[in-house]
């Protein structure tokens, strides 16, 4: 779902930043009104998450692999405006530092996953939790629901991107300049896997989420459920399990196969223009993943989590600090 550059052309990028700019904007302005609160530990926290997740690819079938997104529970937690610049943040690392989604795409890959998955995860999570009291195995249900329907959305957007492409963007001749494969290649090969495998996995991992939540910090919940009770609530297990996770994620690289429609040109024979060229825009110092003057690839996926983590987190509180210091002024 991570879409590189030059799959896009020039004009379906900037119509997709265009579309994602009035969401940040709102959610930008709409967090200007909590840097009072404890959300930017929660933002980073959420954002981080969702950037380790990523890393954990699964297999698909067809020889792919795909992973699940953590959009659905920072919509639950946050709520979809904080979730909005939390998934955000975390694509913005990933395609700046490790090329992981391109940077001419990253408007659409935040439109897709951030911006969509987390205001569908939140309309559907409210949808069905309803007034349910916060102890409530529905809510564990709803948000199972609100994540398989996020990733799944996601996925269906960047297919309809991707399909568009040879429909609208050829030279004189025919030939695609972008991503070479039309809707009815573009949808089924990025759904199944998504709709089996890595939808099954977001489901279980945010509601998995919720379930444990209810147990141990139900005051995380009351973002998108009123009835939660009120109180101080501790942060310290939600980095711990992000820790935990961070040591386990080498274990993402033993899924073979790259995911559909994230091949580099070299994948292709003959690859279109466009998607050559365009490959080229920015150049990553860590790509795939991989940190300079460490053979190891397993050593250098941790290390890649371990400094995505802290950038994210550099991130959230610079912006955490420039908004006070704007608000005092």
């Amino acid at each position: 779902m991570h879409i590189p550059d030059g799959y896009l052309s020039p004009s379906t990028c900037a119509a997709l930043y265009a579309g994602s700019t009035p969401f940040w904007y709102t959610a930008l302005r709409r967090m200007r009104r909590a840097v009072h609160t404890r959300m930017i530990p929660l933002i980073s926290v959420f954002a981080a998450f969702s950037f380790i997740v990523m890393m954990f690819n699964l297999p698909l079938p067809g020889g792919t692999s795909g992973h699940a997104l953590g959009v659905a529970i920072a919509a639950i937690v946050l709520g979809p405006w904080a979730s909005i610049l939390a998934i955000s943040t975390a694509l913005t690392v990933q395609a700046v530092f490790f090329a992981d989604g391109g940077i001419t795409a990253l408007g659409a890959n935040c439109f897709n996953i951030a911006i969509t998955g987390s205001l569908s995860a939140w309309a559907v999570y409210r949808l069905i939790a309803g007034r349910a009291p916060i102890e409530s195995p529905r809510r564990v249900m709803a948000a199972a629901i609100a994540g398989y329907t996020a990733i799944n959305l996601g996925a269906l957007l960047a297919a309809v991107e991707f399909g568009i492409q040879p429909r609208f963007f050829h030279d004189a001749a025919g030939t695609p300049l972008y991503a070479p494969y039309p809707l009815h290649i573009a949808i089924p090969a990025m759904m199944i896997g998504h709709l089996t495998i890595a939808g099954i996995a977001e489901m279980a991992i945010t509601g998995g989420i919720v379930a444990w939540l209810q147990r141990s910090e139900p005051q995380l919940l009351k973002a998108t459920a009123p009835a939660a009770p009120a109180g101080r609530y501790s942060t310290r297990p939600l980095w711990i399990g992000l820790a935990a996770l961070m040591i386990l994620s080498p274990l993402g690289v033993l899924a073979a196969g790259t995911a559909w429609g994230e091949w580099s040109p070299s994948f292709f024979a003959s690859p279109p223009e466009g998607l050559k060229k365009l490959s080229a825009f920015w150049s990553a110092p860590m790509p795939g993943y991989a940190v300079p003057l460490f053979h190891s690839h397993h050593l250098g996926y941790l290390l890649s989590a371990m400094i995505g983590t802290g950038l994210i987190i550099l991130l959230s509180l610079g912006f955490g600090l420039l908004t006070r210091r704007r608000a005092s002024q």
